[in-house]
């Protein structure tokens, strides 16, 4: 048997890394397109001002909001979701979908509008979102989405607000 076979587990880790690094590898991108963002300078101390205590924590120090507990679960309607800090567009109705997971969830972000890095706070790795513009934490995204990404951007819900079209 050749050392260069591959399994079905192996092809779909390889193609699991794949959907996951196609994307982060453009958002990276995206986060340079907003390094002179004023939001980028607002302190600590101003952000705890501006947002209510359950956003300021999940925005600005990665919390987790409760499983079921934001009001953005059950949104339906059309428009945008965008980040409750700085008010840029995130995703679009369209492409948010019902995973069962508690968290409104997403298969497709808007163009440059996110930025990614290797969370490790559970002990395994995992992909974090930020938004692009303010770098507020958002969420994770992970590989058992729908088609046609097969991405589950997981958000939290206090750190978005949704603008009806």
């Amino acid at each position: 048997m050749s050392t260069m076979s591959l399994d079905r587990r192996g092809f779909l880790a390889a193609a699991s890394a794949l959907a996951i690094a196609v994307p982060t590898s453009s958002l990276a991108a995206a986060r340079d397109a907003y390094a002179n963002s004023p939001y980028r300078k607002i302190t600590d101390a101003e952000w705890r001002k501006r947002l209510p205590a359950a956003s300021y924590r999940i925005l600005r120090h990665e919390d987790t909001e409760r499983p079921g507990s934001s009001p953005l679960l059950k949104e339906k309607r059309k428009g945008t979701f965008a980040c409750l800090g700085c008010g840029l567009p995130l995703f679009s109705s369209t492409t948010k979908y019902e995973s069962g997971t508690g968290w409104p969830s997403f298969y497709r972000a808007l163009p440059g509008a996110l930025a990614t890095k290797t969370d490790h706070k559970i002990g395994v790795p995992r992909t974090e979102y930020h938004c692009a513009q303010c770098l507020g934490h958002q969420g994770h995204v992970f590989d058992d989405g729908p088609r046609p990404t097969g991405l589950r951007y997981c958000n939290n819900g206090f750190a978005l607000k949704f603008v009806p079209a």
